[in-house]
């Protein structure tokens, strides 16, 4: 199994003040633990692309975007909401994520490699259409997942969402689209406040705090794979937040390591059924700096089969 991995210079360069917790150190832990884990050698580096206008407008109105472009602060910072804040390389620093799923997209579908991680700050799935929110500022698998279907005349693509907080761009950029089906999990009550309501193409699961693995593993069989497999993706997408773990103060769900690698294991044997093993799967959230980069190097050599 061939796996790509994308990290770029550009993802340290966003940051949004000294104490907030989606830091440039996010980055320079995943890469400390790919070093330290000894998975650095097995993954293929790709270098993103910078997504153009055309590419964000897949998902985000050209009103939005032209918000965040033209309110790029020369010094200081530009506050989108009392979370989500952009300073003088964030407008580029977001294209460069959204770019890395497109980027991806392209590798797999070219048979160059049969899976990737993009390791990408910002996150991107609380960005909706019409507005960024919640750390995100543009909807990085969203696009991605757009651009798959329309580049490659693909039918069916499911995106799957654990992040401890609800997906809530990415169900509003899909809600009621036959050819996307989305699945997450997301703890509620909880920021962003939304979700709630199961549609035929939304299998989005609120659990309470303090739900644990073993919960959340017989929703994934009993939810998630009975859609997916009556679905059958053509391409899956993956909104990889790590804040689920149960080390991560942002959140108060009970994930650990192994319950990331049985989730990849299960995504991994529908995308091997129906998509010819094809996966992208991108950094959301993830908090506790040592957590996060436990979970996801388990997370990557589950996709490497290593």
């Amino acid at each position: 199994m061939s796996t790509g991995f994308i990290n770029h210079p550009d993802f340290l360069l966003h940051e949004m003040g000294l104490h907030h917790p989606e830091s440039p150190d996010r980055l320079r832990v995943i890469e400390d633990q790919l070093i330290l884990s000894r998975l650095d050698q097995f993954l293929v580096r790709l270098e993103p692309s910078l997504a153009s206008e055309e590419q964000l407008e897949l998902v985000h109105s050209p009103e939005m975007i032209a918000l965040l472009r033209d309110h790029q602060p020369s010094s200081g910072y530009f506050e989108i909401d009392g979370d989500t804040y952009m300073n003088p390389n964030s407008y580029q620093t977001a294209l460069r994520a959204a770019g890395s799923g497109i980027t991806a997209v392209d590798a797999v579908m070219s048979g160059q490699v049969n899976n990737v991680f993009c390791a990408v700050r910002p996150p991107g799935h609380h960005a909706e259409p019409n507005r960024s929110m919640g750390f995100c500022l543009f909807n990085n698998m969203a696009i991605a997942a757009r651009y798959a279907l329309e580049k490659y005349k693909l039918n069916r693509i499911a995106l799957i969402d654990f992040d401890v907080h609800h997906g809530n761009g990415t169900e509003k950029a899909f809600e009621y689209d036959p050819q996307v089906l989305m699945c997450g999990i997301y703890q509620h009550p909880f920021y962003p406040y939304s979700g709630g309501q199961e549609h035929d193409n939304m299998i989005n699961i609120p659990v309470p705090a303090y739900t644990n693995g073993v919960k959340i593993r017989d929703i994934i069989k009993n939810k998630w794979l009975p859609k997916l497999h009556d679905f059958q993706p053509e391409f899956i997408f993956i909104s990889a937040g790590f804040d689920a773990h149960k080390e991560d103060d942002l959140g108060q769900l009970g994930l650990v390591e192994a319950d990331y690698i049985w989730i990849t294991e299960q995504i991994m044997n529908v995308a091997a059924l129906y998509a010819q093993g094809r996966i992208v799967s991108c950094l959301e959230g993830g908090y506790n700096l040592s957590a996060l980069a436990r979970s996801v190097a388990a997370h990557i050599k589950t996709l490497a089969s290593i």
